[in-house]
């Protein structure tokens, strides 16, 4: 899905993957291909995000239209996303993901 805002351009924070991770941080991949870590333990402690306190369910994030969801009613806006999030690197992702198999080994 590619919403337009100005003069035919996507929108920069269309979210097109997510991988979620035990430290209660998101790798997302935005329509750009930019690569950013959003930390969301932050939201733990709003009530209406208390599902998410539950790592197991944390780790059910997919995308869903062009944000971020866990459920029908549990997402998080994608202009927010993109605007907290910080960059990483094609090094450091790779750092990262190299992490999250060795746990699994």
């Amino acid at each position: 899905m590619e919403e337009e805002i100005c003069q035919g351009k996507p929108a920069n924070w269309i979210v097109v993957g997510v991988e979620p991770r035990e430290d209660y941080k998101l790798i997302l991949t935005f329509i750009t291909g930019e690569r950013k870590v959003y930390d969301a333990t932050p939201l733990l402690k709003k009530s209406i995000f208390a599902p998410l306190r539950e790592i197991s369910f944390f780790m059910k994030a997919k995308v869903v239209g062009d944000s971020v969801a866990w459920s029908d009613e549990l997402d998080i806006a994608p202009e927010h996303l993109y605007e907290c999030s910080t960059e990483i690197s094609e090094e450091e992702y790779a750092k990262v993901s190299e992490q999250e198999e060795k746990k699994y080994e």
